[in-house]
């Protein structure tokens, strides 16, 4: 079985609404909290984030309402961003 068809939360037998979550869309949503974490952490809207650290817009929107879980290269730099968001914004800055 892979993470998508893996069950993480069943789905409420009494809300007919109710979906099953699966291993991979628990993950996604996850990571999504995390981005949305860094970025409250940092002051930052959506928009003043992605321009900073040059990450489309539209991907940090996917990211933080887990629809897409972030490429592992993408994965790496938020942890960049998290240790040294100084730093990782005047690299950023400089290759512009």
């Amino acid at each position: 079985m892979n993470k998508e068809t893996m069950i993480a939360i069943p789905a409420d037998p009494n809300d007919p609404e109710d979906r099953d979550v699966s291993v991979a869309a628990l993950e996604r949503g996850l990571m999504g909290r995390r981005v949305r974490q860094l970025r409250n952490r940092l002051g930052l809207s959506q928009e003043a984030f992605a321009r900073t650290y040059g990450i489309p817009l539209a991907s940090i929107r996917q990211y933080e309402i887990g629809r897409y879980m972030p490429p592992p290269a993408v994965r790496a730099y938020l942890k960049v961003i998290a240790a040294e968001p100084e730093a990782a914004a005047r690299a950023v800055a400089d290759a512009a």
